[in-house]
């Protein structure tokens, strides 16, 4: 059994996040609008989500770590999101993310786009996960449904996840266009929530659509690094780097500030309909770029196999 740790984080009210959000935005975009509203259908394109919301119970989980993959791969670190929606006490929660595949499900690193609403004791689970990997054809990206190939809901050494009861309910719809500044949006988001709320860390998750524009995304190798990954250079120098086009389907998971649990404060993985996705690094159009997202504040958070030797490499 992995050890869990548990802890409770700041859950402002969403009017009031709404405005601290909306207010920082806009120092590093053209034009912020943010507000609260009903959670779209998220069954519904673009998203095809196999749950309605993104509402009930929310919590985020912080499971394995970049320790696991660098600077040397343990293999062995294999995890199941059955398993972990019972370590986060709700069976048969939806769950969204950003993760890697299980190498030793697939023969092959990839990165993982979890979309899972996992098995409960009525239903069983419905996996709506894609997986991104380097086309051994091309040297491209190949997307794909992992449902497509595998039945389990498995993962490997790391994973970031937002999960809920999946239902309807209120939401904070972020709107964000024409970037000025030089954050991400999702760093955007994060350091605003961390400037304001300091010591109090505040969790978030959910979905946003970069709806036009173009953005950096990376995929990692097939191959593990045959030689320790020792520095973020090593680690740019391994991955590979694309240009992908919008509309692409986002899912970040962000966390103001670490509260003493060794996390990645945020980390967000992407999908399309046209092929294309993978670990979102930052928008490349800031002029013409249009960012449309639904949010949620986590009541809890679930630090599940922490890794006991770590460092601050390739967290980026």
């Amino acid at each position: 059994m992995a050890k869990v740790e548990r802890f409770a984080f700041h859950v402002p009210s969403l009017e009031e996040l709404a405005g601290v959000l909306q207010k920082g935005l806009k120092e590093n975009f053209a034009d912020a609008q943010v507000s609260v509203v009903d959670c779209p259908d998220l069954t519904q394109e673009p998203f095809n989500f196999p749950a309605k919301g993104i509402c009930g119970k929310p919590r985020i989980a912080d499971v394995g770590g970049v320790p696991y993959l660098i600077p040397v791969v343990q293999k062995e670190k294999v995890y199941d999101l059955n398993t972990v929606a019972k370590d986060i006490e709700l069976p048969g929660a939806f769950i969204l993310g950003a993760g890697a595949a299980s190498s030793k499900t697939l023969g092959v690193n990839a990165e993982l786009i979890p979309i899972v609403q996992t098995k409960s004791e009525k239903k069983p689970a419905v996996n709506g996960s894609y997986i991104a990997q380097i086309n051994p054809a091309d040297k491209g990206c190949l997307l794909e449904k992992y449902s497509s190939k595998y039945t389990d809901c498995k993962f490997g050494l790391l994973a970031n996840l937002y999960a809920s009861e999946g239902q309807p309910g209120k939401v904070i719809e972020v709107k964000a266009n024409g970037r000025t500044g030089e954050l991400n949006f999702v760093s955007c988001l994060r350091q605003v929530l961390e400037k304001h709320y300091g010591e109090k860390p505040v969790g978030m998750g959910g979905t946003f659509i970069i709806q036009k524009g173009k953005a950096k995304i990376h995929i990692m190798p097939p191959e593990f690094s045959a030689r320790p990954l020792n520095t973020d250079e090593d680690v740019n120098n391994w991955l590979k780097f694309f240009e992908m086009k919008a509309p692409l389907i986002c899912q970040p998971v962000i966390v103001s500030r670490d509260p003493g649990f060794d996390l990645r404060l945020e980390h967000t993985h992407c999908f399309s309909h046209h092929g294309q996705g993978g670990h979102y690094h930052q928008d490349t159009s800031p002029e013409a770029v249009r960012y449309l997202g639904y949010l949620l504040p986590a009541e809890l958070l679930f630090r599940i196999d922490r890794p006991a030797e770590t460092h601050r490499v390739g967290r980026d």
